[in-house]
């Protein structure tokens, strides 16, 4: 019981995702038609990818770049825009969740060396802002967007020219909310510098490039699969399994759902009228509520307005601490710190969160 209690607090998406599924299943019996539900070519990218980004971990090449630009911070000030830039810029490339697993970690060992521990709450919540924001410029950035850009098979100028200005305007939003630290100079000695293992840092960038043309559709996903196991398989397979599955289980459970909803006549008619002409405010809404990843797969079969439903769900992971997978994950690593206070964290991070939302909705609105 204990360890079924450990999982539904682990995995509280994939559990609510697989009883919506299987209810779905009672409307629209397990057929052959399942099978085209699944996006495979999306889950063989989101798995490849996520193996090869723990790859290039393990070979030390984020904890190197971290220690090499926070060597050179003069100020708290300094230090934070550093931080928090870290995860805006990565996370287009390694995803906003892993950006925040790197980064939020080094962030509170930093501000804890430097005896700042006051700054630790305004960072980490700037942090975790940045990389849901920073990632919404390429289709590699997140989940939703991996699903979102094969789902409507846009290109990667269209897929730009949507998110560009808003990912613009999001930095200067971030770099503006890093000028109100202090100005104060700080000393952290942050220790050794990080080696970083050369042989394993090109073989996993050279897989990545294998990744980034089948994002560009330049092979198949299916040489991409045969290519990243085989590689993995003769030089580091343990990494096979280092991937979240548990994400993507998520994913088929909720393109199981969503296909059956679609073939529910009157469902489908009723999320056609309410998404007409609102697009990115229910998808903002829905975000709100069972996170933007979610919130992508379900809405995408019921409308045509990719540039809407792309950015909704994008802007949508600011608000709630569940609009965005990845905002959990800073909660969790913050609150391990020793000088946690969740209670001040969730007021700093609903008000910065809300704000950035109303913002960047109105300027979705004027474009």
């Amino acid at each position: 019981m204990s360890a079924i209690r450990t999982f539904v607090k682990r995995e509280p998406v994939l559990i609510l995702a697989s009883l919506a599924a299987l209810v779905s299943c009672f409307f629209v019996p397990p057929d052959a038609a399942y099978v085209g539900y699944i996006d495979f070519r999306t889950l063989a990218l989101l798995y490849c990818l996520m193996t090869v980004v723990v790859g290039l971990r393990q070979a030390g090449l984020f904890s190197h770049m971290a220690h090499v630009l926070c060597r050179r911070a003069s100020s708290t000030r300094v230090m934070g825009i550093l931080l928090v830039l870290l995860c805006f810029f990565s996370a287009m490339v390694i995803t906003n969740d892993v950006a925040l697993l790197t980064f939020v970690p080094f962030a509170v060992v930093v501000l804890s060396m430097a005896d700042r521990e006051k700054d630790l709450i305004h960072i980490v919540v700037l942090q975790t802002v940045a990389a849901n924001l920073g990632s919404m410029l390429t289709p590699v950035g997140n989940p939703q967007n991996l699903f979102l850009y094969s789902y409507y098979n846009l290109s990667i100028g269209d897929f730009l020219g949507a998110t560009f200005p808003i990912w613009v305007l999001s930095l200067a939003l971030v770099v503006a909310g890093c000028l109100l630290l202090s100005g104060e100079p700080i000393h952290a000695f942050l220790g050794e510098e990080p080696g970083i293992h050369h042989r394993e840092l090109w073989l996993h960038l050279a897989l990545f490039a294998v990744c980034l043309l089948v994002v560009m559709r330049l092979i198949s996903w299916y040489v991409m699969l045969a290519v990243v196991a085989a590689v993995l398989l003769i030089f580091d397979r343990k990494l096979l399994l280092k991937a979240d599955f548990m994400l993507l289980l998520t994913f088929v459970a909720f393109f199981i759902f969503a296909g059956n909803l679609g073939r529910m006549g009157a469902v489908a008619a009723l999320l056609r009228r309410l998404l007409d002409g609102r697009e990115y405010l229910t998808s903002v809404l829905a975000s709100q509520v069972i996170s933007n990843v979610p919130a992508a797969v379900l809405l995408a079969g019921f409308t045509d307005k990719a540039r809407a439903l792309l950015l909704g769900v994008n802007v949508g992971g600011l608000g709630t601490p569940i609009a965005s997978l990845a905002s959990l994950i800073s909660l969790k690593l913050y609150s391990h710190s020793l000088s946690a206070r969740i209670g001040r964290y969730l007021l700093e991070f609903t008000a910065v969160n809300v704000i950035l939302l109303v913002i960047l909705s109105l300027i979705v609105a004027i474009l």
